[in-house]
């Protein structure tokens, strides 16, 4: 009895160190730590939290700003801006639009309790930057100026001057007025990295750009990013004992095409390099990885590796975080949409209400379109692997003749479900525009008001898939159309999202009117051709 009882506490002992090791693994962070398109990443910790801004180029509200407590776990607390500006190409008007650009990488940082974020924009040739003692609720002060820094990165140096270094390939650094309303006055920018693709090799694709300058116990690092040819995104890092230089370069990590950011630490003292890699259509999407210090070199990786694991806490689901799902019901005080949503382009307010049928997100059309793309007022959010579905339930019951309204998977190679109004009746497509101009693969005549859509994404493995299904009721799905075959295009230069619309074709002031978006990690057993 007395040997039985040694041997049951000794397998219990052992199952138990079992769990527990289990659980410690568990625990770790897992690179990626966002499975999301969040590229060109710029990171401050103050104090115990984190702050990240990224790139969406021509969606608005723009320069979203993240907050984090952990490094793994992110949320949206900001936009550095509603518009970045007024002209036909944000607006989508007279044809234009600004698909790929809008504003780019943007610099963030904090000085003497105020946050800045720059940033600039080959749509309108300017540098921006911006400016709020409360990073998470404003209000931000705007400057912009002439030229467009290229990939800039804002740097505060501790004599008190203000520079930004930028460019691509030849790297430039240029002194601002103390107001930071532009280069300063009576100076020129100074070439300080004639060739820094240099450092990666003779065989150059992509000019070393990217660039985030840090200062780190009195010496300059300077971190970019360069592309081989027949190669991958390589991180190269610069070193100078004076922001002038002269400066020394040297690879820093070539593994995987993780690349493009810079450092940050943990209040423990521990450093990580800020990176992101090209994943397919759902987009560049974030990395962290360990780095020690050598000879006053920062050390990316471990053996030159990018971890899959990291000493950090677990990741969590995107939602509510990044993405979100939303009933369009509001509460007085509430926001009219929450910061996970953004438009594509400018929108125009006086055509989407939230309040003009309570619970419902009403989107009218104020003009005729000739695409998707034209249209104005769709509102998007991003696709998240590795996978990710959407579900609405529109009323196409105002819809007018020529009208076109439903769920959107948006980039240049499109997909949508939704309902097309004609010849005084209505009926349910799905439309395929890998091809370029959208074709209608499927068309079923609808005879109720209500409708309900459902996209599911597929991007494990980068198998870069949609599926669309419909329900008439709300609870019974059927797969229609066939599968579009997403693909990431550098015309748009950004993952695929989610996207509710409602364009013209014919005559402008129709609505429609979607009941709720509901947005999930997970997908149907159903199978992608």
């Amino acid at each position: 009895m007395v040997r039985k009882n040694i041997i049951l506490k000794t397998l219990i002992l052992f199952a138990a160190a079992i769990v527990s090791s289990y659980s410690l693994h568990a625990q770790k962070a897992a690179n990626p730590v966002l499975y999301a398109d969040v590229p060109d990443l710029s990171m401050i910790r103050v104090g115990n939290v984190y702050y990240m801004s990224s790139t969406t180029m021509h969606m608005s509200p723009g320069v979203p700003i993240m907050k984090s407590t952990d490094l793994v776990n992110w949320k949206m607390v900001s936009y550095a801006y509603d518009t970045l500006d007024d002209v036909d190409e944000l607006n989508l008007n007279n044809g234009k639009s600004t698909y790929g650009r809008g504003s780019w990488a943007s610099s963030l940082r904090y000085h003497n309790g105020t946050y800045y974020v720059s940033t600039f924009a080959g749509t309108t040739g300017k540098t921006y930057i911006y400016s709020t003692k409360n990073i998470e609720k404003g209000p931000w002060k705007k400057i912009s100026f002439k030229p467009s820094l290229h990939d800039h990165s804002l740097f505060f140096d501790d004599d008190g001057k203000v520079y930004m270094v930028y460019g691509a390939g030849r790297i430039m650094l240029a002194e601002l007025n103390d107001d930071l309303s532009g280069v300063k006055t009576g100076t020129t920018p100074k070439e300080i990295v004639a060739n820094a693709s240099l450092a990666a090799g003779p065989n150059v694709g992509l000019p070393a750009e990217g660039s985030q300058l840090f200062k780190i116990n009195n010496k300059y690092y300077l971190f970019n990013i360069s592309w081989p040819r027949g190669g991958m995104r390589t991180v190269l890092i610069h070193r100078a004992n004076s922001i002038t230089g002269p400066y020394e370069g040297r690879i820093g990590l070539q593994d995987k095409g993780v690349a493009q950011g810079g450092l940050v630490n943990t209040p423990k003292g521990d450093w990580y390099a800020y990176l992101f890699r090209d994943n397919g259509a759902v987009g560049r999407i974030p990395y962290l990885v360990p780095v020690t210090w050598k000879e006053e070199w920062p050390v990316i990786g471990e053996d030159g590796k990018v971890p899959t694991e990291l000493n950090l806490p677990a990741n969590k689901s995107l939602i509510p975080g990044i993405i979100n799902s939303d009933e369009f019901n509001r509460k007085g005080g509430e926001p009219a949409l929450p910061l996970v949503w953004q438009w594509n382009h400018n929108p125009d307010n006086a055509l989407w209400s939230l309040s003009q049928r309570r619970g419902y997100l009403r989107l009218t059309t104020g003009r005729v379109d000739t695409s998707i793309f034209l249209a104005r007022n769709t509102l998007t959010q991003r696709t998240v692997g590795p996978v990710s579905s959407a579900t609405t339930a529109l009323d196409v019951t105002n819809m007018k003749d020529g009208d076109c309204a439903g769920l959107l998977l948006l980039q240049k190679k499109f997909g949508w479900v939704g309902v097309k109004a004609e010849g005084g009746n209505k009926y349910l497509v799905m439309v395929n525009g890998e091809a370029g101009a959208g074709t209608e693969v499927k068309r079923i005549p609808l005879e109720q008001k209500t409708i309900f859509l459902k996209a599911e994404c597929n991007f494990r493995d980068r198998a870069d898939k949609v599926g669309f299904a419909y329900s008439l009721d709300g609870k019974t799905w059927e797969p229609i159309g066939n599968t579009l075959h997403m693909a990431y295009t550098i015309p748009h230069f950004m993952g695929y999202r989610f996207g509710l619309f409602n364009y013209a074709t014919k005559t402008a002031g129709g609505y429609a009117d979607f009941d709720y978006f509901r947005i999930t990690d997970k997908i149907s057993d159903r199978k992608f051709e």
